[in-house]
């Protein structure tokens, strides 16, 4: 997807060729003595655009623009979430396999969250999968100009917002292929092609590296499935050496049956994307490669399936993780935590000033926060408060959720230091509660994005989530910040 930011007002984008004009209208917006203004003025008068966020008025080969068609959008009190209700709606109603180059145009100065938004919206609103596919239906928008008539102001924002598009992208990409299609194999060289930028490197760890690092309760999980386990660590090196990084860890199942504590049928063909956590890694990391902060940036990824053999890992089962803690397995399908204890226990010899991990790691989040907001677990107030700060500016939300001491109670067990589930009351919680047994050398945060990470029916696919988030939050650690 090509974008582009040019100066420019109503008067100079009407005079711009496109196969589609967009104008983003606020809800104050004064009108110019051009014929564009005048036309928006008079349609808002006589209420045929409306003052509400998303309703659009739509003209063919307009009298008044260059463009072929014309779409005034309203973006009502011209915050974030009206430009983004109205470029999808826009985008909506002018989808054409006729419009290959859009002009978004603001009618008034773009605050930056907005220009953002409207980037955001873009590559959402023309996204398309074709990796399985024999006949594959590409994006047919092949450039994206957005006109603002303060560029100066916007401009930084808008190539972090494109920069971020491409990490979504690919985290899209790499969680809405089949399980067949992305295999911790192919994770592991998905993995390995970011080396190819500049200042990331990649190491992928096989079945027996993995056995003499001690990680038994990573191996577990592997053990039912006929595809070997990968562990990926990934490095983006943009500072001095003594510049602590950040450790991202994200959740690599490939495929999640539940294993022996099988899942149901119905939509377990959704559980290709239990490694939506692993793939905003990798969607992170390709946003670093373009935007090459001065940071220091490890990401760590625990591959594997979750399937059932004559190896399987059976509930009751006791295994012993890196950290030598013994855990009783009571339910095969809490594996997520499984993979992610061994991988935070690796994280301390890089004496990081920060590790989250991500994970759609329980249903119980989905319950308590919808599709809305990732859930958010930290041992550490400061940390938990600039990863909310992140997402807000990111517009990927999250919401912390608690961490007492009580909810630790559930997870005791009589045959090993810990169970790794505690009952369905609090269940996001609880899981919480087993990462954090690992996590006591560092700050550490967890984003449970089980209700985030993709939707379901007829817009079944990946929503990328959270690498905005993620990416923000880096951003923000920057030395000048």
């Amino acid at each position: 997807m090509n974008f582009e930011l040019q100066a420019l007002d109503l008067i100079g984008a009407a005079d711009e060729k496109a196969d589609l004009l967009v104008v983003l209208v606020p809800q104050d917006f004064k009108a110019g003595k051009d014929e564009l203004s005048l036309l928006i003025a008079s349609a808002i008068k006589s209420g045929d655009l409306e003052a509400a966020a998303g309703k659009c008025l739509a003209l063919f080969r307009p009298l008044q623009a260059a463009a072929t068609r014309l779409i005034v959008a309203q973006v009502a009190d011209a915050g974030a979430r009206g430009v983004r209700t109205a470029v999808l709606a826009a985008l909506a109603q002018g989808k054409s396999p006729n419009v290959k180059k859009l002009l978004l145009c603001f009618a008034a100065d773009a605050k930056p969250e907005s220009v953002r938004a409207a980037v955001n919206a873009v590559a959402e609103a023309t996204y398309s999968y074709t990796a399985t596919k024999s006949k594959p239906a590409p994006r047919v928008l092949a450039k994206a100009t957005l006109g603002v008539p303060n560029l100066s102001a916007v401009a930084n924002e808008f190539e972090r917002a494109v920069a971020t598009v491409a990490g979504v992208e690919l985290a899209k990409e790499w969680a809405n292929r089949p399980a067949n299609h992305a295999t911790p194999q192919l994770l592991g060289k998905a993995a390995q092609a970011l080396a190819g930028h500049a200042k990331i490197s990649c190491e992928v760890l096989g079945p027996k590296e993995v056995a003499k690092l001690g990680m038994g309760s990573f191996m577990a999980v592997a053990q039912g499935s006929d595809q070997p386990l990968r562990f990926i660590v990934l490095h983006y090196k943009g500072a001095a050496k003594s510049k602590a990084p950040t450790v991202l860890v994200g959740k690599g199942i490939t495929f999640d049956s539940g294993g022996i504590s099988i899942k149901p049928a119905g939509e377990m063909d959704e559980m290709k994307f239990d490694m939506s956590g692993a793939a905003s890694v990798l969607g992170t990391f390709k946003t670093l490669s373009l935007l090459k902060p001065a940071i220091n940036v490890v990401g760590l990824i625990p591959a594997c399936e979750n399937l059932i053999n004559g190896k399987a890992v059976k509930p009751g089962d006791v295994v012993t993780s890196m950290s030598g803690q013994t855990i009783e397995i009571l339910n095969t399908d809490a594996e997520g935590r499984l993979v992610l204890c061994d991988a935070l226990t690796y994280a301390e010899r890089f004496k990081p000033r920060a590790v989250v991990d991500i994970a759609t790691l329980t249903g119980a989040c989905v319950v308590a926060l919808g599709a809305v907001r990732s859930g958010m677990f930290s041992s550490d107030d400061a940390f938990a408060a600039s990863l909310a700060a992140a997402g807000e500016r990111a517009q990927d939300l999250c919401w912390r959720m608690p961490l007492d001491e009580d909810y630790a109670e559930g997870l005791k067990s009589n045959f090993a230091d810990v169970a790794n589930i505690g009952g369905r009351a609090g269940g996001a919680i609880t899981a919480a509660k087993f990462l954090q047994r690992f996590t006591e050398k560092f700050a550490w945060a967890h984003l449970d994005i089980a209700g985030s990470a993709w939707k379901s029916g007829a817009h079944k696919g990946a929503t990328g989530r959270p690498v905005g988030l993620l990416v923000e939050y880096l951003l923000s650690q920057l030395p000048d910040k």
